[in-house]
């Protein structure tokens, strides 16, 4: 009885233990977040000017506190995009401890890879924002109406073609996570090829004007970041199954 209730002790105080570990990450991450979103909030003027300067508009506001917003969904995107290394690696000290040594070092070298693929899919949004999609947009008007672009509108369409390709070009680290921790094999992601295109494809049809070749434009890059991931997927399978017959032979098993 004594040994048994020590025993739940035990387990009360590793909950307790991990709870507060992250707790302490959190507050970790979010410290980093207010210090990029005031350092946002500093430079807004020349992310504001960076932005615009692929504008072939001026956008208009069309209230006192629509400047407020201003300062604070560009200072908010910046805190969000330094903050994303922050929080992966506060991630990889809060798992460490349940990892092997070589775990570690596989998931640590996942940090830089996300955040770099997190940007890839930025720039690659954006490009796609600036360079088709705005000026397919202003064709529709002809002359017809008088134009005034308000930021809010811009930059919520804006952040409905960028934010999801951020996320999209997250696809293949993601596939080999699941692929290392034995949830995903590349075999499933063959045979759900022809799902996944379809999926992709209505993706790419929801984030963009209707213009098939916009939307042909925006799925085919999507679909390839789909075949990237079974390559990717299929070399840490391979790498799993070449450790796992080496481990049984050092076992003795044949």
């Amino acid at each position: 009885m004594a040994d048994e209730q020590q025993l739940d002790n035990e387990k009360e105080m590793n909950v307790v233990g991990h709870l507060s570990e992250l707790r302490n990450r959190l507050i970790v991450t979010a410290v980093f977040f207010v210090l990029f979103f005031a350092a946002g909030f500093i430079y807004v003027e020349e992310i504001y000017d960076f932005i615009a300067a692929d504008l072939p508009f001026k956008l208009s506001v069309t209230g006192l506190t629509d400047l407020v917003s201003v300062y604070i969904t560009l200072a908010g995107l910046i805190a969000v995009v330094g903050t994303l290394p922050i929080l992966t690696l506060q991630v990889w000290f809060f798992i460490k401890p349940g990892l092997t040594k070589p775990e570690r070092i596989t998931a640590l070298m996942y940090i830089p890879i996300i955040f770099i693929l997190f940007i890839i899919g930025v720039v690659f949004g954006y490009i796609i924002f600036v360079q088709l999609i705005v000026p397919f947009l202003l064709s529709l008007n002809n002359d017809m109406f008088n134009e005034i672009f308000t930021y809010d509108r811009y930059f919520k369409l804006l952040f409905r073609i960028v934010i999801p390709f951020a996320l999209f070009f997250e696809i293949p680290i993601i596939a080999m996570f699941l692929t290392r921790l034995g949830i995903l094999t590349p075999e499933f992601m063959r045979k759900t090829r022809k799902y996944a295109y379809l999926i992709l494809v209505i993706i790419g049809a929801l984030i963009t004007p209707p213009d098939f070749a916009l939307q042909l434009v925006v799925a085919v890059p999507l679909i390839i970041l789909y075949e990237i991931s079974i390559y990717l997927s299929a070399a840490v399978y391979r790498k799993k199954l070449k450790e796992h017959q080496k481990f049984m032979e050092n076992s003795g098993y044949e």
